[in-house]
């Protein structure tokens, strides 16, 4: 392995008992060797140092709707300048962006870029928000934080598209300037997480706790449901008891529909009847903000008032046909809806 030039020194990471180090930044607490890299491909050790190469490099820029993070109740219709990098701490077989996630940064196609001209980047185009995304922000911590505190000094809003798989301390330091997240919660068994994502489901319940409870974080949910995989009714409805009684009502969610790829080519597309079940479940548990993703139409993308049902937010895609909130507030009945609209 020969490191690139000038990567940067990483954090979350101690010296273990056999020599090699252990990085924490994760829940994989990888053991990493000299001349070896961790599970994410990204973070390697070189003569008893932790780097990280995931500082200042992304495989690329674009500028998208904030719906397609998703996010409906964190200023809809604004854009939000998206990147990542290579690498992940996950192995989902189901992965839609493989041909990074599962890459080390050598081997796409990469630029170096300062954190200062990310936010240059966000302002010059007038996106009012920055989104790590494409692969999990969470392996390239470091360069989040940096940015991160460049954008809020500049009225940006940091945007976190996570799987929420991050140990608890590293977690503290990663979202203190995020201003909203969308985290993937992918299934909702131990089984699911092991074999399907080589992760584990406990430490991604305990992210969507602490960004509710402990932080001003504006939190959005997405479960892409795979056929055979994750979409038993009960799964589903044991999901949605469990944001209930955690995150509360109020915490929009996102079914997304699967489609093959990766190491899941042989499974089917989700059936729309699949999504429009779950979108039931969810509504009849009590969740008030459910949406559909991944699918034509707009059935399941509209935003309506939990207290009269008024339609307030039409969506074709990611694009906003009709808005009529005032203020954050329902026209109709006066009911303030949760989020950050304005």
């Amino acid at each position: 392995m020969i490191p690139i030039e000038n990567d940067h020194i990483a954090n979350w990471y101690e010296t273990h008992h056999t020599g090699r180090l252990l990085c924490t930044l994760c829940p994989r607490y990888c053991l990493i060797g000299d001349g070896q890299r961790g599970f994410c491909f990204i973070r390697y050790n070189k003569g008893g140092t932790l780097f990280t190469e995931g500082y200042g490099r992304s495989t690329g820029f674009a500028l998208d709707p904030i719906e397609k993070k998703p996010l409906n109740h964190f200023l809809p219709g604004s854009s939000i300048l998206s990147f990542g990098t290579a690498g992940c701490n996950l192995g989902c077989k189901f992965c839609q962006n493989w041909s990074i996630s599962k890459a080390k940064s050598d081997n796409v196609s990469s630029i170096r870029i300062s954190a200062e001209d990310v936010v240059e980047l966000s302002l010059k185009y007038n996106s009012p928000s920055i989104a790590f995304t494409y692969n999990d922000p969470v392996i390239f911590s470091e360069f989040v934080i940096d940015v991160s505190k460049i954008a809020v000094q500049n009225n940006i809003n940091p945007v976190l598209v996570t799987a929420g798989y991050v140990d608890p301390a590293a977690r503290i330091e990663l979202f203190k300037y995020v201003k909203a997240a969308n985290v993937d919660l992918k299934g909702f068994t131990e089984h699911f997480y092991k074999n399907l994502t080589y992760s584990s489901l406990k430490p991604v319940l305990e992210t969507l706790i602490y960004l509710k409870n402990e932080t001003e974080v504006w939190l959005e949910i997405t479960n892409l449901i795979i056929p055979g995989q994750n979409d038993n009714p009960e799964e589903i409805k044991a999901m949605c008891n469990w944001i209930l009684e955690n995150l509360g009502e109020n915490v929009p969610l996102h079914f997304s529909a699967f489609h093959p790829d990766f190491k899941m080519k042989d499974v089917p597309h989700t059936p729309v009847t699949a999504l429009y079940e779950a979108y039931r479940i969810a509504k009849s548990a009590g969740i008030n903000y459910c949406y559909l993703g991944n699918i034509a139409g707009t059935k399941g993308k509209e935003t309506r008032c939990n207290n009269c049902n008024e339609l307030l937010i039409e969506r074709e895609w990611f694009k906003i046909t009709l808005n009529l909130l005032k203020e954050n507030k329902c026209p109709s009945c006066n009911q303030h809806i949760p989020g950050r609209f304005n």
